[in-house]
């Protein structure tokens, strides 16, 4: 999911939750997770590969513990643990930074509205700032590498390190404290000093294209987005089609994606995915529309949740995707607390497309490709469609 300053957010652990997944990006800041729906449909355990995580429970618990009664920080033990590992997309959370993605999956934070990832090659970068806020208003872009942050260098540290501290960490996310973040922008290095402020995002936003076509652009799948697409799909004019905008979105809550498959399908498999090797799946509510011409739009920095709902709506036939391959973030991640207050995400599964497919290093390679121009190559191939663009 994604939020601002937030790195594949821890799930929730909230109470009567049984299961929390996390189809996110640890470098895509605000991940996604929640507790599956308790009235999906979740097949009988299949006899299918373990995808476990590498990390062992008990030696994080263990190191965490220990680490606590010398009079040293559990959190920093159980990262230790976690980066040995060889787990990707583990992480391990303190406190203030689980509080913060709780704020986060509600769509506010405190910070300077950047979004950031770990890229392929290891290096930390901006995968996108947002509108209005300290980051864009400095003039950081994505593609941004980010280098140092208050002097101290960004390197290979932990994407949740570098993004906790861009809020502030745990001095404080106080509104209006500065930060100054250096980047690397071709071969120019570019310094600039931030303002933190206190957020508000705006998933879901609907637009008009010529004729009687609705653009729908979904930045990430925070709480209540999948009902705003809904309510966006119900809204459009008759006869018009729909072209969802899936760029630049990191993730967020899968039952979120879920519900915006819903307003788009009619029922059916969404995705399927194991614990542990035990294969469970996720259902579309019956009731969308599935009549109107529909184009989905992606790019590199559409990932995890985003990566579920456009895979389901291409291998069912029910959208063209245009744009270029999608990142390959769809890999599972469950939550464990730790003493003291920390969460650890262990990798424990992968999930797939209603075809089988994985995503996970792979990402989904779009019907028509596309560059610079491809919202304009998107409504040239929905008014195709008969979708009025």
């Amino acid at each position: 999911m994604s939020g601002p300053e937030f790195v594949a957010p821890p799930r929730s652990l909230r109470r009567g939750a049984a299961l929390t997944l996390v189809f996110v990006s640890v470098l895509a800041t605000a991940a996604a997770t929640n507790s599956l729906p308790g009235d999906e449909r979740t097949p009988r355990p299949a006899r299918t590969r373990s995808a476990a995580s590498t990390v062992d429970g008990a030696e994080l618990a263990r190191a965490a513990s220990d680490a606590a009664a010398d009079g040293k920080s559990g959190t920093k033990a159980a990262e230790g643990v976690v980066s040995r590992s060889g787990d990707r997309w583990g992480a391990v959370y303190d406190r203030s930074d689980f509080e913060q993605f709780e704020d986060s999956l509600d769509g506010q934070y405190t910070g300077v509205g950047l979004l950031a990832r770990r890229g392929r090659d290891g290096r930390i970068e901006v995968a996108g700032v947002q509108p209005g806020g300290p980051a864009a208003r400095a003039g950081l872009r994505a593609g941004d590498l980010l280098r140092t942050i208050d002097g101290r260098q960004v390197g290979t540290r932990p994407v949740t390190d570098v993004l906790s501290q861009l809020r502030g960490g745990d001095t404080a996310s106080v509104p209006g404290t500065p930060v100054v973040v250096g980047v690397r922008r071709g071969d120019d290095t570019v310094t600039r000093t931030l303002r933190r402020a206190r957020l508000t995002t705006r998933p879901v936003t609907v637009g008009r294209l010529p004729g009687r076509a609705t653009l729908i652009k979904v930045t990430a799948f925070t709480k209540g987005s999948g009902a705003r697409v809904v309510k966006a799909v119900r809204a459009a004019p008759a006869g018009g089609g729909i072209l969802l905008d899936l760029r630049g979105n990191s993730g967020g809550l899968v039952t979120e994606a879920t519900t915006a498959a819903s307003a788009l399908l009619d029922g059916g498999l969404v995705a399927t995915y194991d614990v542990h090797g035990a294969q469970r799946a996720l259902y579309a509510r019956r009731g969308g529309d599935t009549d109107r011409p529909l184009v989905v739009l992606i790019d590199g920095g559409t990932m995890s949740a985003a990566e579920l709902l456009t895979g389901a709506l291409q291998d069912r036939g029910r959208a063209v995707t245009v744009g270029s391959r999608t990142f390959g973030k769809g890999s599972v991640q469950m939550p464990s607390a730790l003493p003291g207050g920390a969460v650890a995400e262990l990798t424990v599964g992968h999930y797939r497309t209603p075809a089988g497919r994985s995503v996970d290093g792979k990402g989904i390679t779009p019907d028509v490709t596309a560059g610079e121009r491809a919202q304009s190559r998107a409504e040239t191939v929905l008014s195709g469609l008969g979708g009025g663009a």
